[in-house]
């Protein structure tokens, strides 16, 4: 690993994943499990006037109807970005104030899930209701400029560099376009579900999430009692895409229904409730004004951005830094503006702002390489930078250019004719080549890590990530075997458990990062304490084990933050630390073929080629990459959230009606990395990769789509109604 080069392992959990041997929070059986179901609001604000359970505390079976007057001696939880724990400050049950369509009112829990279905279908409301916003244009919404809100302005400031206005009014050649994207929710495979239980006075949670120490500390503030007397397991997460990536409504709740009633107690949220009661990515909308000079050298951006938030909270943008770093263009200023609507807090959809950024930016990039005369690889890579254009601060790594080098000569990119219309397929469909670049910080956060040799020569390694499909564990165990010098099998991950380490969310494409350093360092500390042969000192001193501890935290982060770790709050830092910024990149070429007709849209062929520093996990990680372009793929031609502006809401909220990529939509992906470690950001050499592969996507798809019909389509999901 010295050369920053990882061998390609099988994936450790692969066989367990096969076979189904993976226990997920709703898989838990006990012989006396309890079934949680919630009732939710059917108006989009205002307050309960009556609320009436009689009738559900009325069918055989049912144990239990907690309403907002039963829980006057809980606490909040707290809004995760504002010192908190759970995805929104709102916690509904707390009140009689209905503050979005679909939130819980009561909660039963009765001895089957089909007597408390159908006990919460008898719960009886009445409301008096209040006028709301169900989107950014509404006009009862509120708006708020992000540069003059309580946000830190540090982190959530207006973002400047130069003066764009002048260089934009001087610029020969111009571009002023506007970009929309709807609401999306995330759709993992599993559902948010929780499987409460206590020992005693120690309560035990079983949730799939990608934060257990959010959930470890939140639920103990809300139910009052010490944190160590909380114990979640997540070993397994079966897809997060940030969805996960706190305290959940139901939690606690579930918690203290299980101590009332002296039995576990499980509930599993059904997806329609999801819609309305978990983190999604916001409604938005973008207007980038690009300036070049006469040589066509780019000069300004002029980035301003709307997205949505809830009423209760401030969920803070960030759409401007990922637009302003993706090339070297030396004048930029972002301004972001928080529309305040009547929903729950939207949050983190994976490249929750880069993927929008990416697609507004590098579209208006290609009209203008465009207008110029210029091939689109050509002009992207001729504004490469090794400077941080909003900071002057060296770049840590960054091979954007060889990225697009390399997947122009994969791709065939040399046989693309430039003029729109002027590729056909032999049965006639329009063909259009089209490429989109896109970037995303390098973060890291601290971490702790524990490593632990028996003298059957095995190894466990115990620090605070968590498995939501990525494949850590393969990292992990890939990693440290490479520096213990033992098989890969032998290597044994204890994530997601806060009976280990001290549970980080795993978020941000950080958690590798952040995870596999710190595990390296533990497996590099045992071979200092032990020697080059730690089983044969094992015998030497008459250990049956031995255990190491590592604290880690990212170059230039304070130890006061990274003394969140321990409370179960985010620690994490970058991408600006001491003297470098550091960000991950993507080139993605696509092509499209539309039929003349019906214009029905297919991506048959999409290369990507990636900037990630090293490969930890080559066997996972060109996965990771398809994932990702599927992804981008129904960003850019399927998903959309349907708002329902007459009672608030999401009209879609299954996936019948939320439309995703089918196999039929998702072609052949070439997947390729430039895998050059980048020492400055950590030893192994590690960047982010979950999050980045999706940027790009969406403005590569729509380029091609241009190229194959001469239109330029600037609102997401691009359909077949945009074509005809």
């Amino acid at each position: 690993m010295a050369d920053g080069s990882f061998p390609e392992i099988a994936r450790i959990d692969a066989r367990a994943k096969v076979t189904g041997a993976p226990i997920y929070a709703a898989d838990r059986r006990s012989e006396t499990p309890m079934h949680a179901v919630f009732a939710v609001s059917t108006i989009a604000k205002g307050r309960l006037t009556q609320l009436d359970v009689a009738r559900a505390e009325a069918v055989p079976g049912v144990r239990l109807v907690l309403t907002h007057r039963g829980t006057g001696a809980l606490e909040q939880g707290g809004f995760l970005l504002s010192g908190g724990f759970a995805f929104q400050s709102f916690m509904p049950l707390m009140s009689d104030a209905i503050a979005y369509r679909g939130q819980p009112i009561a909660m039963v829990v009765a001895d089957t899930l089909e007597a408390a279905m159908h006990a919460a279908s008898l719960v009886d409301a009445a409301y008096s209701e209040e006028a709301f916003a169900s989107s950014i244009a509404s006009p009862d919404a509120g708006i708020i400029a992000q540069a003059e809100s309580p946000l830190p302005q540090q982190l959530f400031g207006d973002t400047v560099a130069g003066d764009a206005v002048a260089a934009f009014e001087a610029a020969a050649v111009t571009v002023d376009a506007a970009y929309r994207s709807p609401p999306q929710h995330q759709n993992p495979m599993e559902l948010v579900a929780t499987y409460a239980e206590w020992d005693g006075d120690d309560l035990i949670i079983h949730e799939g999430t990608q934060n257990a120490g959010a959930l470890k500390f939140g639920v103990a503030q809300i139910l009052g009692v010490a944190p160590e007397r909380v114990t979640v397991i997540s070993p397994q997460a079966g897809g997060g895409f940030g969805q996960k990536n706190s305290l959940q409504m139901q939690t606690a709740f579930v918690a203290w229904a299980a101590r009332e009633l002296g039995a576990p107690v499980k509930m599993v949220v059904p997806r329609y409730q999801l819609f309305g009661n978990a983190s999604f990515r916001p409604e938005s909308t973008h207007r980038v004004r690009l300036g070049a000079d006469a040589a066509g050298r780019l000069t300004s951006v002029l980035y301003d951005v709307d997205a949505q938030s809830s009423r209760h909270d401030l969920f803070p943008l960030d759409y401007a830094n990922a637009a302003a770093r993706l090339y070297g263009i030396p004048n930029f200023r972002g301004h972001q503006r928080i529309v305040q609507t009547d929903v729950q807090t939207p949050g983190y959809m994976r490249a929750p702002f880069e993927h929008l950024a990416a697609f507004a930016l590098d579209t208006a990039v290609d009209e203008i390489a465009e207008r110029l005369g210029r091939d689109p690889v050509e002009y992207r890579m001729a504004h490469d930078t090794d400077t941080d254009p909003v900071t002057g601060l060296p770049l840590s790594s960054r091979f954007l250019n060889a990225c697009l080098s390399r997947g122009a000569e994969m791709f065939g990119w040399s046989a693309r004719t430039p003029e729109p219309g002027s590729m056909r397929a032999g049965d006639g469909q329009l063909i259009g080549l089209g490429v989109g670049c896109g970037c995303y910080k390098a973060a890291t956060a601290a971490a702790i890590a524990t490593l632990r040799l028996t003298e059957d020569g095995r190894v466990s390694v115990s620090v605070g990530v968590h498995e939501m499909g990525q494949g850590i564990r393969t990292a992990l165990a890939n990693a440290v075997g490479q520096i213990l010098g033992i098989e890969p099998t032998r290597v044994d991950a204890v994530i997601g458990d806060t009976r280990g380490a001290h549970q980080h969310l795993t978020a941000g494409s950080w958690g590798t990062a952040t995870a596999v350093p710190a595990a390296v360092e533990a497996a590099e500390k045992l071979l200092e304490e032990l020697g080059a042969d730690p089983l044969a000192a094992l015998a030497e001193r008459g250990l049956d084990s031995y255990e190491v501890r590592v604290e880690r935290r990212p170059a230039g982060q304070p130890e006061q933050m990274a003394g969140a770790l321990h409370q179960g709050r985010p620690a994490p830092w970058g991408p600006v630390y001491d003297e470098f910024v550091a960000y991950s990149y993507v080139a993605h070429f696509v092509e499209v073929r539309i039929e003349p007709t019906t214009r029905r849209i297919r991506v048959p062929r999409v290369v990507s080629v990636v900037d990630c520093g090293s490969v930890v996990s080559p066997r996972t990680a060109p996965s990771q990459v398809r994932g990702g372009v599927a992804w981008g793929i129904g960003a850019a031609l399927r998903e959309a959230s349907e708002v329902d502006p007459r009672y608030g809401g999401f009209l879609n909220a299954d996936i019948a009606e939320y439309v995703v990529p089918v196999n039929a939509d998702v072609g052949r992906t070439e997947v390729a990395f430039i895998d050059r470690p980048d020492p400055r950001l950590n030893a192994s050499g590690l960047k982010g990769l979950g999050e980045v592969v999706m940027t790009g996507v969406a403005a590569a798809i729509a380029n091609a789509t241009w190229h194959a019909t001469g239109r330029r389509l600037r609102d997401l999901p691009i359909r077949v109604e945009h074509l005809l």
